[in-house]
C-alpha cells in the first residue's frame, strides 16, 4: 500500500511541478494503459474456469448491480443538479 500512496505522491508532485507544459501524452497513455488493464481482465476472466460456468447467475447479479449504480448516480446528479444549480426565481 506505501508503494501505491508514494507512486500516487510522486505523480501528483511531477504534474504540478510541469502543469506549464503541454502534457496531452499522458492521457494517450492513461488510455493505452486502461485498455490493456481491461484486456488482461478479459483474460483472467476468461481462463477463470469457475466464473465462465456460473456466468449465467453472475451475469444477472451484474446486471443488477449495474442499473442499481446507474440509478443511483442519475438521482444523485439529479439532486445535485436540483439544489446547487437550478436558479430560484
Amino acid at each position: 500500500m506505501i508503494t501505491v500512496i508514494s507512486l500516487m505522491v510522486c505523480g501528483v508532485i511531477l504534474g504540478y511541478a510541469f502543469k506549464e507544459k503541454n502534457l496531452k501524452f499522458v492521457q494517450k497513455l492513461i488510455n493505452y494503459a486502461i485498455f490493456l488493464l481491461l484486456f488482461l481482465l478479459g483474460i483472467t476472466v476468461g481462463a477463470n474456469g469457475e466464473v465462465m460456468n456460473h456466468l449465467d447467475s453472475i451475469g444477472l447479479e451484474a446486471l443488477l448491480i449495474t442499473l442499481a449504480a446507474i440509478a443511483g448516480s442519475v438521482l444523485c446528479a439529479w439532486g445535485v443538479y436540483r439544489f446547487f444549480f437550478m436558479s430560484t426565481k
